[in-house]
């Protein structure tokens, strides 16, 4: 079992007192990449943040990176997410600071002391995503393309077995889409982390093929096949 990384067995997913979808059965191996796809308001971000510990398991049984959802309370859930990357569309990055800073800050934030081994994480992390000599730039000054990047690098921090990608191309120009999906693809090949990735671009998923799951009418299709409508 140790090559499970996400399991959601008979899991009703609620957003406040609504239920958003019913008996979701899920289970996403080490390394595996896994596209989210599915019409906007059919629950993808609900269930991506029912993963994150944004929202409660309320019914049903789950566990992601060894946590189990079920009984997840709010401190347990920096303990989770210390052990989680989440790549978001808007990039989430601190304007006020540089890049080596936002990095920084995260990295406090889930409990790292010593300084020296902080800075070579981050230099260690944009090296992995091709931004090695851009540590001292503002976010303003980095193209769209280069702050997801960043997020990439940000999420990559605490070496996830699991990174939860929330339309990280949805603002991105085709060509910068590609490079952003060729380096999550490497990160799932090279590292072993599980990807799930919700998107709806589907000229991305007939680019870069993986399994496809879908929220459709209160329900989660794994293995879907690919179709607009």
């Amino acid at each position: 079992m140790q090559d499970t990384i996400l399991e959601l067995r008979h899991a009703n997913i609620y957003q406040g007192s609504n239920l958003v979808l019913q008996d979701v059965n899920l289970h996403v191996n080490r390394g595996e990449f896994v596209y989210l796809v599915g019409k906007t308001g059919t629950g993808k971000s609900s269930l991506l943040k029912t993963l994150y510990g944004d929202l409660p398991l309320k019914e049903g049984e789950g566990s992601v990176v060894g946590f189990d959802l079920k009984t997840m309370d709010w401190k347990k859930v920096p303990f989770l997410r210390r052990t989680l990357g989440v790549v978001f569309q808007d990039f989430q990055l601190l304007t006020d600071r540089n890049v080596n800073d936002n990095l920084k800050f995260v990295l406090k934030a889930t409990g790292w002391k010593d300084e020296k081994l902080m800075d070579e994480k981050i230099v260690d992390v944009l090296d992995k995503v091709g931004l090695k000599a851009k540590g001292f730039k503002m976010p303003f000054e980095l193209s769209g393309g280069e702050q997801q990047r960043v997020d990439v690098a940000r999420a990559l921090l605490n070496s996830p077995k699991l990174i939860l990608a929330d339309e990280p191309t949805g603002n991105l120009d085709p060509e910068t889409s590609d490079e952003i999906m060729q380096l999550l693809v490497s990160i799932s090949r090279d590292y072993g982390t599980a990807i799930v990735m919700a998107t709806h671009d589907y000229i991305v998923i007939n680019k870069f093929p993986a399994r496809l799951v879908r929220t459709e009418r209160g329900r989660v299709i794994d293995n879907a096949s690919i179709s607009m409508s």
